[in-house]
């Protein structure tokens, strides 16, 4: 077992290192002028190279990767020289010293996503703290609405084999991971949302938390978190229904089964006594590994919605090349998935004992 999570720990910083130079380079390359955009339509050659100093962005490309790389890890080095880009700031960086010469100082210190470009220096972190949370909300949600319709449908397919019932719900599932999640945004936005709006009382766009027609005080509003749930539901919803049913067919064959039935138990307390438990493992696994892609996939759903989450704040970063906005939200989702997809590991372990994680 300590090998085995000595692997994971290894293979997940290198799954790190790769997202953080992936993300660097390909920002790094992509055509435009952070420094321009951020002095907007006032643009001063002594503006713009104050900004590119201050920033680094005057720096070679392989110099920028150091400091960002040295940025992102818990023990770093920095110069003590305050006129030197990346310089130890203790305001800045937050960070225990352990070594402390003439020119340079090791620190232990959390990750550092430098500020955004275009919020007037508003730390990422900072950020990711205000709009992280409205996407776990979302991805949660969703993956509720999607277990919870996916088991209902799953059974009533398989009960129903090869009549119109399951046929229908075979369509439903295709379909369901068949179309991308924004242009379901787009079609139940403006039927529920705009169409429909009389009767479901359900907004277009909206947040969690809205202000008031005063612009005063924010109000919670739960019925906004309804739409983009069932919109980013969907595909994991058709998932699990394929996969239920399935399994549970494929499980309903079993001797065992046919064992229950001679025993004289009606049909309901088979499967759900005996077939449902067994035929769970690949569920339980989809429905663990689709919650790390939905906070993902939320970032088209978010934006067309307006939900304030993080996949919207990429969105609107993206925009106004923001770019450490952009690389901040991308390796915490990152993070997150690799860390979902660890725990999957250990619970289907967990509950296939032919696994071995030796």
């Amino acid at each position: 077992m300590f090998i085995y999570i000595r692997q994971k720990i290894g293979t997940t910083l290198l799954a790190l290192w790769g997202v953080a130079s992936l993300v660097f380079f390909l920002f790094t390359i992509l055509p435009g002028d952070p420094a321009q955009m951020m002095l907007d339509q006032n643009e001063d050659s002594n503006q713009l190279e104050v900004i590119k100093t201050k920033f680094g962005f005057d720096l070679p490309i392989t110099e920028q990767y150091f400091h960002y790389l040295n940025d992102l890890l818990p023990i770093s080095i920095h110069s003590t020289d305050s006129t030197k880009f990346g310089h130890y700031d203790p305001n800045i960086y937050n960070g225990w010293e352990i070594f402390n010469s003439e020119k340079s100082v090791l620190v232990i210190k959390a990750p550092y996503f430098r500020t955004s470009y275009q919020k007037r220096g508003k730390p990422i972190t900072e950020i990711i703290n205000e709009t992280l949370p409205n996407t776990v909300l979302l991805a949660v949600s969703s993956m509720i609405i999607a277990i919870i319709f996916g088991f209902i449908f799953g059974i009533i397919a398989t009960l129903n084999k090869d009549t119109w019932i399951d046929h229908f719900l075979q369509l439903f599932s295709t379909l369901g991971m068949s179309i991308p999640s924004f242009f379901s945004a787009i079609l139940f936005s403006w039927f529920f949302g705009y169409v429909l709006h009389k009767f479901t009382g359900l907004n277009m766009t909206g947040s969690l938390y809205e202000l008031d027609d005063y612009g005063n005080v924010y109000h919670l509003q739960w019925k906004n978190l309804i739409l983009p749930s069932f919109v980013l539901g969907i595909r994991p919803l058709a998932v699990i229904i394929q996969l239920l049913r399935s399994n549970l067919l494929d499980v309903l064959t079993e001797d065992y089964i046919r064992t229950a039935y001679a025993k004289g138990l009606s049909r309901f307390q088979v499967l759900f006594k005996h077939a449902i438990k067994n035929a769970l493992n690949p569920v339980i696994t989809a429905i663990s590994g689709w919650f790390a892609s939905l906070l993902a996939g939320a970032v088209f759903v978010e934006y067309i919605f307006g939900w304030k989450g993080l996949g919207k704040e990429i969105v609107e970063a993206l925009n106004q090349l923001d770019i450490p906005v952009v690389m901040g939200a991308v390796l915490t989702i990152a993070f997150f998935f690799i860390i979902i997809n660890i725990v999957v590991d250990f619970i289907y372990a967990y509950l296939d004992p032919r696994i071995k994680t030796l």
